[in-house]
């Protein structure tokens, strides 16, 4: 049996499914947006909540308001390493922004542990709607399938 058929990836990552990406992605406070600016890409950390299958994130006036009005495609990714063990996980989903409504926000603000880290007046709430869900997992050694496995 190759790795692939394994759940593994040619790199030797297990593939991690998309309910565990989701359940990884819940886990953890602060992901990477990637957007373009200025017709590059740019990356900005950003704590957010999942809110069953989106991400949902504040944000002040500026370039990431501006993606979300525009109804831009972005990438997200968020991870956990523990750099002793040598192992960790990276999720990526790829999906449009919005920006949310006030009525949905004042709901979602009641209902979720969102807040943000940075001191804000009045923040817009932005939710990335999630198109494409990929992980990969970096196992301990033991459980690593052989080279030419």
């Amino acid at each position: 049996m190759t790795t692939q058929q394994r759940g593994f990836d040619h790199s030797r990552l297990e593939i991690v499914s998309p309910a565990d990406c989701l359940r990884l992605l819940g886990s953890v406070p602060l992901g990477r947006l990637v957007y373009t600016y200025g017709g590059l890409p740019a990356v900005r950390l950003v704590n957010f909540v999942l809110d069953d299958d989106t991400i949902v994130f504040s944000t002040g006036p500026g370039d990431k308001l501006r993606a979300a009005e525009r109804g831009d495609v972005v990438a997200f990714e968020a991870d956990d390493v523990n750099l002793e063990r040598h192992v960790g996980w990276t999720v990526t989903a790829i999906g449009h922004l919005s920006v949310v409504t006030a009525d949905e926000a004042a709901a979602l603000r009641g209902a979720l542990p969102l807040h943000s880290w940075l001191p804000m007046d009045d923040p817009d709430l932005v939710r990335l709607g999630i198109e494409s869900l990929h992980g990969r997992r970096l196992v301990p050694w033991g459980q690593r399938p052989r080279a030419g496995a």
